[in-house]
């Protein structure tokens, strides 16, 4: 009885590592309800409260102080998006339960190639979610504890990589293990913000007057502050609109919750969207009132020796500077600003997958790994968006530019592909919801027309650029399979009269079991046999061909000479000599070899198959295979 064989170290360590593989019956226990779905597909989301309406007031202030008051009003139109939107795609969600969001939508509805933009512009947007997210999550925890810049060298970039590391590591676990490590620092933030919001809310009440901020905008004032003052306000708008970025989260991962998916899915997008608006409108009517005390310092910019986040303002103002509950509102801000990348690696994975299924990326990205995860998908985020880290130096300055375009391409498209879909099908109340959706779409392009204008010099020509060469890529990748699948299309009569001959050469550096094992397979193929050794040393010679005649006389033992002492020019040249002598001759190349046990000892052997398999891999018709010996 043949014992089974062990697994690898290698394979060991990451077995433990990522946990035992989960089998294909058992998908459903992996799938997710709403209270598990939303840290995954929510943080990205819910983490822009902490940004977005600190992003509106350090445009606005380049007007005038007086021009803060606007914040309310465009919070509220930036809610009216965001409730116009989440309809959207609860429609989506039950119009393809599916999954795939913008992708599917609009290249069902405007075509392949409007789909295939609007796929690259996710792609693009979900791996600068994971390096913004993480380089804001970083800064903030850096701003908290400067000592930490002086004690690693560059410690944004060192510690973001590892952030990215250990969030694709928690993925790789499999989607319950990553939901359920998150659902506290998710939770612990939308709890810690309710708290802070509402007894901040109280403490205005409570306050005697509620004066106007005095904002001292002088060293800000620049060439923007020449505009027109409708398009700063638009572009203040815009500034706003990353409070959207991660809505369609949900619609792109659909199949990843539980039966029924689509009333889940929903649910979980309901939730997110009352609790986006709810902590995004709290924050900015507490902003916009807050005493000058706490205000005098919300439109410096972060590199300002003064400068706090608006958060830490409102934390301070309702909880008091250094208290308790101002550390654990700023633990949890850092915390969800961190894991809103988490968002990127649930979906990321499922929309390349997607996109492979349909071939325009490589198929690998559509296997499920033995954790139900697509696993090649979170490798190669966990790489691109290291990979942008340490070009921009995990500056997040640099990453802003950049973030909002690809998401407002999508929803563009997304919106637009619904408006068709509710033309073509014509039932039932299709006027109103196509209504909604065109609305949405206008409002998106706008934002996106906007953030191109202002933002393109600053880094947002990068991704504009970028999407018309993913695009091709995708095609040339589709026209690669194609080509490959009319290659190997079967004819309807196929011709078996002209059957080549088969020769088999089994390699014999030396005469031992390994190389009698390899033997007796030889025997069994149907076809000549040769066996061919490489002389290296003359002196040895004799011996070997004694000992091959004692062994196997029957096969004959062709020597080849070797004046540059390599092993494998001369199999070559032998190879290629038969086939232009016997151009239809197929030829099976046999090398023995040894194993062992211990991984180690692969340090000292030559593996001269595979090097015989890269040699060979442009001949047609030769085949190399090797004939394992254990030695254990």
């Amino acid at each position: 009885m043949t014992d089974t064989p062990q697994p690898s170290f290698l394979q060991r360590v990451i077995r433990k590592l990522l946990g035992a593989p989960i089998a294909t019956a058992h998908a459903h226990h992996e799938r997710l309800g709403p209270f598990i779905g939303l840290p995954v597909f929510s943080s990205d989301a819910l983490s822009s409260v902490a940004y977005a309406t600190e992003a509106i007031l350090q445009i606005l202030v380049l007007l005038s102080a007086a021009a803060l008051s606007y914040q309310i009003w465009i919070s509220l139109s930036i809610v009216i998006l965001i409730v116009i939107i989440s309809i959207s795609y609860q429609q989506t969600i039950h119009a393809y339960p599916s999954g795939g969001g913008s992708y599917i939508v609009a290249g069902d509805n405007l075509g392949e190639l409007v789909g295939l933009i609007a796929g690259a512009a996710l792609l693009v947007d979900y791996i600068l979610t994971v390096s913004v997210s993480v380089a804001a999550g970083v800064a903030a925890i850096l701003s908290a504890f400067p000592a930490v810049k002086t004690a690693i060298p560059d410690a944004h970039v060192t510690i973001s990589l590892l952030c990215v590391a250990v969030i694709g590591f928690a993925n790789l676990r499999g989607l319950r293990e990553s939901g359920t490590l998150f659902a506290i620092p998710t939770y612990g933030f939308i709890l810690s913000m309710i708290g802070v919001i509402g007894y901040g809310i109280y403490c205005l009440a409570h306050t005697p007057t509620l004066p106007t901020p005095v904002v001292r905008a002088d060293d800000l004032l620049g060439k923007e502050a020449h505009f027109l003052p409708l398009f700063v306000v638009l572009r203040a708008f815009s500034a706003g609109c990353t409070a959207l970025t991660g809505i369609e989260a949900v619609s792109n991962g659909v199949q990843a919750f539980r039966a029924p998916e689509a009333k889940n899915a929903t649910t979980t997008l309901r939730i997110m969207s009352m609790l986006l608006t709810v902590l995004f409108l709290g924050l900015g009517y507490i902003a916009l009132h807050l005493p000058e005390h706490y205000a005098s310092f919300s439109i410096h910019s972060s590199s300002h020796p003064q400068y706090i986040t608006l958060t830490a303002q409102v934390a301070a103002f309702a909880f008091g500077l250094n208290s308790p509950g101002f550390y654990i509102v700023q633990a949890f801000v850092a915390a969800i600003l961190i894991l809103a990348a988490n968002t990127a690696f649930a979906d990321f994975p499922r929309l390349a997958s997607l996109i492979s299924r349909d071939g325009y990326l490589p198929r690998y990205l559509s296997r499920l790994g033995d954790k139900l995860v697509f696993h090649n998908g979170i490798v190669v985020l966990c790489v691109a968006s290291a990979g942008l880290i340490v070009l921009f130096k995990g500056e997040l300055d640099q990453l802003l530019p950049l973030y909002a375009v690809g998401v407002f391409t999508a929803f563009t498209l997304s919106q637009t592909g619904m408006v068709v879909h509710w033309y073509k099908l014509k039932n039932e109340g299709w006027i109103h919801r196509a209504s909604v959706n065109a609305v949405g779409a206008i409002l998106c392009f706008i934002v996106l027309l906007i953030i191109g204008f202002t933002k393109f010099t600053e880094g947002a020509w990068i991704v504009i650029v970028l999407l018309p060469i993913i695009v091709a890529t995708f095609i040339a990748i589709k026209r690669h399979y194609r080509n490959v699948a009319a290659r190997l299309q079967l004819e309807s009569e196929l011709d078996f009269t002209a059957a080549s001959s088969h020769k088999v050469l089994l390699l014999v550096p030396r005469v031992n079991k390994g190389v009698v094992t390899a033997l007796d397979y030889a025997r069994q193929l149907k076809g000549d046999i040769e066996a061919v050794h490489v002389t290296l040393n003359e002196r040895t010679l004799p011996d070997l061909q004694r000992k091959w005649s004692m062994f196997s006389s029957d096969i004959p033992l062709v020597v080849l000479p070797s004046p540059y002492r390599s092993l494998i020019t001369p199999v070559l040249d032998y190879v290629d000599e038969l086939k232009q002598s016997q151009p239809g001759l197929t030829i099976t190349v046999i090398v023995a070899e040894s194993v062992s046990d211990r991984w180690y000892h692969r340090l000292l052997t030559e593996n001269v198959a595979q090097q015989l398999k890269n040699s060979l891999a442009k001949r047609p018709r030769v085949v190399v295979a090797n004939v394992r010996y254990f030695l254990n």
